[in-house]
C-alpha cells in the first residue's frame, strides 16, 4: 500500500508540473512570439549523481551527423553532431559498438566495425554535446539513446570519440559523408544564377545571371565591386561548369540606366475612380524590361555579401574571405550592382546550351563504376594501359582538379576506400596533393606507387558538382513499396503516361535510376500489376532502347508514335535501383596460362552435346566413335563491386539438370567465342552457371554462397568463383577452325541479366595463335583496360589480316 501511495503522488506531482510549467512559459514569453518559428526548450533537472538519463526528446528536424577529422576514409573519422546551430563532439566515457552501430546508421552505412577513442582522429573544437551516452543499438538516432543530456559533460576534446563504419551503404540513403572543405555553412549554403533576359530562363542549363545565394528563407545578391574572375570561377565550379567566360559588363550597364531612366518616369493605367487596376498592375509586372528587372532589384537592398577574395582554387565560395552586409546597413552597392556570372559548361551538357564549338576534355582520365553522371573511381592512362590512384591524402582540391578536366564543376565529394568499387591492373599514383588551380592531375605532385603501398581496396573516387538540368522532373516511379522501386512513369508535353514493357531491360532501367538519382539498376521489370496504384493509365512511350550511357529515358531511341503489343497497364515496365551493385571481372593472367588444346573422345562428350557445348557440326560426327577438338582454359572471376552478385531468378525457378546432376541458375553466365580479323564468329561456346559460388576470398573477406546440398549461389564481394579448364563445357569446340591467327573473346554475364556497376570490363580479349596442333595466347587483357591506340593495336597484330602465322 505505501508502494501505490507513493506512485499515485508521483503522478499527481507530474501532472501538476505538466499543467504548470507551459503556463510559465506562456507568462514569459514576448508578445510577438507567436509570429516565431516555434523551437524546442532544454530542461534540465539537476541531478545527485551524473548517472546517464534519457537523452532531451528527439528535435522536430533530424539530428545532422558527420565524420571528420585527419588522417581518415570516408567511413571512419570523428563523431560530430548539429545542434543548437554549431557543430559538436561526443566524449568516449561509456562509448561503445552499439553507439556506434547507431551512429553508422544516421550516417548512411548499414552497421559499424568499430570506434575510437582519445581523439584518434583529431580533438575537435567547441562543444562536447553529448557524455556518458549509452545506446541499445537498435535506436534511430544517437539523441535517442541514454546521455547525461545536452551540452553536460566533464570530458576535454582528448577524450573525442570516433567510428569506423562497414563500407556498405544503406540502400536508397541520400546523404552522404563528405571528406570536409573546411568551409562554414553558416556563411553560404547554396548559390544560383537568375538570369535576367526571360528568354535564357526556358534553358537549361542555366549559364550567364544575377548571382544569387542562399540567405535565411529567401535569395540575396552579391555586391559587384571588386568582383575578379577568380570568384566566377569559384561558382561557376559549384554550379556544375568547368570553366567561366567574361561578362558583358556594358550590356549590363546599358540595362541598369535605361531602368532607371524609365522608372523615373513611370506609366500607370488608371481605372475611372483613378486607381490602377488590377490588370494594369498584371501587366506592368509580367512585361517589365530586363533593364527595369535588374534596377529594380538593386533597390530591394538585398545585397547579404559586399565582397568576396577567391585565389580561385576554393572548391565553394564560403571558403574565400567574405565581407557581409551588416544587419542595419541601407547601403545599396553604391557604385556598383549585382554581380552577374557567366559560365561555360562541359561536352555532356553542350548541346542544349546553344555553344557551336564543345570545349575538350581530357583523353587520360577517366570515371568508372559510378551509377550517376560525374562520379566514378578515377583512373588515368599511361603507356596505353589504364591504373587507378590511391586514396592516401585525397582531398576535394586534387578531386575538383579531375572533375574540371573531365567537363565538370568541381567535387561534391572525395571518397576513399574504393568507394566505387576496385579497379584493376596498375596504381599509378599515391599521395597526390593538387593546389587546385592545374588543368590536369597528371600537373599535380604525386608519389609513385611501390608494392607495399596501396591495394586497390584505397582506389579513389569523387563525385562532381553538375549543371542543373532539370532531367528528374519529366520521371516518377510510383507505387512501390520504398521509394527506388516501382512503375515508370514519364512526362510526354504536359500529359503523364507509363511506359510499355515490349524490350524493357537492365540498359533502359540503368537510364530510369540515374535520372532520378537512385544509384544502379538491379533489376528491369516488365509485369507491374501488383505496382498499380496511380491513376495514370494511358501509355506514352513504347520501343524504348537504350545504350545504357544516356542521362535521360528520352536521350534513348523509341517510338515517334506510340505502338505496344501488351498495353494495358499491369504490363507496364518498373524498375528497382540500389545505391549499390556488384561488378565481375575475369582474371585474364589465369586464361592466359592455362589454355591448352585437348582431342576429347565423343563418347565422353554425351552430357556436353545435351547441355549444347559443343559445335554445330558435332551434330552430324559418328557418335560414340572420333573425337573433337577443344580449346580448353580456366576462368577465375572477381567481383570487385559493391554488392554481391546473385543469379536474378530464385532457387524455385533454378533448372535442374540430370546429366552432370546440377541445378542452373543463369542460362547463360558467358560466352566463349573465337574471331577473326574482320570479327566474324569462326567458333563459340556458352557456359551456363550451373554453380556460382565462393571458391576462395581476399583475407577479411568470409565466404558466403555454396552450391553443396542446393545452397545459395552467388559471388561474394571480394570473393571469387573458379571455373577449372577440366570441368565441362570449359571450352570452345575448335574441331573446324583452320590454323591461322584469331582473336579469343570472352564476356561475363552477356546478356546483362544481372545489373553491375560497370559492363565494359566483362569482356576479355586475348591474341590467339594456332598452328594446327598447338596454341598460344597472348596479350589477354580485358576490354577497357588499353588506350584506343593499343586496342587498335592489338586487332591488327602482324599476320592477322592474311591470316597467316607469322
Amino acid at each position: 500500500m505505501m508502494e501505490k501511495s507513493r506512485r499515485r503522488e508521483k503522478l499527481a506531482f507530474s501532472l501538476l508540473f505538466g499543467l504548470w510549467l507551459p503556463c510559465c512559459l506562456a507568462q514569459t514569453t514576448p508578445s510577438n512570439a507567436a509570429t516565431r518559428t516555434p523551437t524546442r526548450i532544454p530542461t534540465r533537472i539537476p541531478t545527485p549523481s551524473p548517472s546517464p538519463s534519457p537523452s532531451p526528446q528527439p528535435q522536430t528536424e533530424r539530428l545532422m551527423v558527420r565524420l571528420t577529422g585527419y588522417p581518415r576514409k570516408h567511413n571512419e573519422g570523428r563523431v560530430e553532431l548539429f545542434h543548437k546551430g554549431e557543430w559538436g563532439t561526443i566524449c568516449d566515457d561509456d562509448f561503445s559498438i552499439a553507439n556506434a552501430n547507431v551512429l553508422c546508421r544516421q550516417l548512411g552505412f548499414v552497421s559499424a566495425t568499430g570506434w575510437t577513442h582519445s581523439a584518434k582522429y583529431g580533438k575537435g573544437q567547441g562543444k562536447i554535446w553529448l557524455d556518458n551516452v549509452q545506446c541499445n543499438g537498435g535506436e534511430k538516432s544517437v539523441e535517442s539513446c541514454k546521455s547525461r543530456g545536452w551540452g553536460n559533460s566533464d570530458c576535454t576534446h582528448d577524450e573525442d570519440a570516433g567510428v569506423v563504419c562497414k563500407d556498405e551503404r544503406i540502400p536508397g540513403f541520400v546523404d552522404s559523408n563528405v571528406i570536409d572543405a573546411q568551409v562554414d555553412d553558416n556563411k553560404i549554403e547554396e548559390v544560383r544564377l537568375r538570369p535576367v533576359v526571360a528568354t535564357a530562363r526556358k534553358k537549361l542549363p542555366i549559364m550567364e545571371g544575377v548571382l544569387e545565394v542562399k540567405y535565411k528563407d529567401g535569395w540575396a545578391q552579391i555586391c559587384d565591386l571588386g568582383w575578379t574572375i577568380k570568384n566566377t570561377h569559384v561558382v561557376c565550379g559549384m554550379l556544375g561548369f568547368p570553366h567561366e567566360r567574361k561578362v558583358n559588363k556594358n550590356f549590363y550597364k546599358r540595362l541598369k540606366k535605361r531602368a532607371a531612366e524609365k522608372v523615373s518616369r513611370p506609366k500607370v493605367n488608371v481605372s475611372a475612380g483613378g486607381r490602377q487596376t488590377s490588370k494594369a498592375k498584371a501587366n506592368s509586372k509580367s512585361k517589365q524590361s530586363p533593364a527595369k528587372r535588374l534596377y529594380l532589384e538593386r533597390q530591394k537592398n538585398h545585397f547579404h555579401v559586399h565582397s568576396v577574395a577567391c585565389t580561385g582554387t576554393e572548391i565553394h565560395l564560403a571558403a574565400c574571405p567574405l565581407e557581409f552586409s551588416k544587419r542595419n546597413a541601407t547601403s545599396t552597392c553604391e557604385g556598383g550592382m549585382a554581380a552577374v556570372v557567366s559560365c561555360m559548361p562541359g561536352p555532356l551538357f553542350i548541346q542544349s546550351s546553344g555553344l557551336k564549338k564543345k570545349p575538350k576534355i581530357s583523353n587520360n582520365v577517366r570515371l568508372k563504376g559510378g551509377a550517376r553522371v560525374g562520379e566514378g573511381r578515377v583512373e588515368v592512362l599511361k603507356d596505353n594501359e589504364w591504373g587507378t590512384v590511391c586514396d592516401d591524402r585525397w582531398n576535394l582540391q586534387s578531386a575538383s582538379v579531375v572533375c574540371r578536366e573531365l567537363g565538370f564543376g568541381t567535387a561534391k565529394e572525395a571518397l576513399t576506400g574504393a568507394r566505387m568499387g576496385q579497379g584493376i591492373g596498375p596504381i599509378y599514383m599515391n599521395e597526390v596533393k593538387c593546389l587546385g588551380q592545374e588543368k590536369s592531375i597528371w600537373n599535380c605532385p604525386f608519389k609513385n606507387i611501390t608494392s607495399d603501398d596501396c591495394q586497390h581496396m584505397e582506389d579513389a573516387a569523387v563525385r562532381c558538382n553538375l549543371p542543373y538540368m532539370g532531367l528528374e522532373n519529366s520521371i516518377r516511379i510510383v507505387g512501390g513499396r520504398v521509394p527506388y522501386e516501382g512503375r515508370v512513369e514519364v512526362q510526354v508535353g504536359s500529359k503523364w503516361g507509363t511506359v510499355c514493357s515490349t524490350g524493357w531491360t537492365t540498359k533502359e532501367a540503368m537510364v530510369v535510376c540515374r535520372q532520378l538519382g537512385l544509384g544502379y539498376s538491379m533489376h528491369a521489370i516488365t509485369e507491374t500489376w501488383y505496382w498499380d496504384t496511380s491513376n495514370v493509365t494511358d501509355m506514352v512511350m513504347s520501343g524504348v532502347k537504350c545504350t545504357g550511357n544516356e542521362m535521360s529515358l528520352s536521350h534513348c531511341q523509341h517510338h515517334k508514335t506510340v505502338s505496344c503489343q501488351k498495353a494495358a497497364a499491369k504490363f507496364a515496365a518498373g524498375v528497382i535501383c540500389s545505391d549499390t551493385a556488384s561488378d565481375l571481372v575475369l582474371d585474364a593472367l589465369q586464361v592466359q596460362q592455362t589454355v591448352y588444346i585437348e582431342d576429347r573422345p565423343l563418347h565422353m562428350l554425351y552430357c556436353a552435346a545435351e547441355e549444347d557445348c559443343l559445335s554445330k557440326s558435332a551434330a552430324q560426327a559418328n557418335w560414340p566413335y572420333g573425337h573433337r577438338r577443344l580449346l580448353r582454359f580456366s576462368s577465375q572471376i572477381h567481383n570487385i563491386g559493391r554488392a554481391d552478385f546473385k543469379p536474378k531468378a530464385g532457387r524455385h525457378s533454378w533448372v535442374w539438370h540430370a546429366c552432370h546432376g546440377h541445378y542452373h541458375s543463369m542460362d547463360i553466365f558467358t560466352h566463349y567465342d573465337l574471331m577473326n580479323a574482320n570479327g566474324t564468329k569462326v567458333a563459340e561456346g556458352h557456359k551456363a552457371s550451373f554453380c556460382l559460388e565462393d571458391t576462395d576470398c581476399h583475407e577479411g573477406v568470409s565466404k558466403r554462397y555454396e552450391c553443396a546440398n542446393f545452397g545459395n549461389q552467388g559471388i561474394t564481394v571480394g570473393c571469387w568463383d573458379l571455373y577449372r579448364h577440366d570441368i565441362d563445357c570449359q571450352w570452345i569446340d575448335i574441331t573446324d577452325v583452320k590454323p591461322g591467327n584469331y582473336i579469343l573473346q570472352i564476356v561475363i554475364n552477356p546478356n546483362h541479366e544481372v545489373a553491375e556497376s560497370d559492363f565494359t570490363n566483362n569482356c576479355m580479349k586475348c591474341n590467339c595463335k594456332y598452328d594446327g596442333h598447338r596454341i598460344w595466347l597472348h596479350n589477354c587483357h580485358i576490354g577497357d583496360a588499353f588506350s584506343e591506340e593499343a586496342e587498335r593495336r592489338f586487332e591488327k597484330y602482324p599476320g592477322q589480316l592474311n591470316n597467316q602465322i607469322p
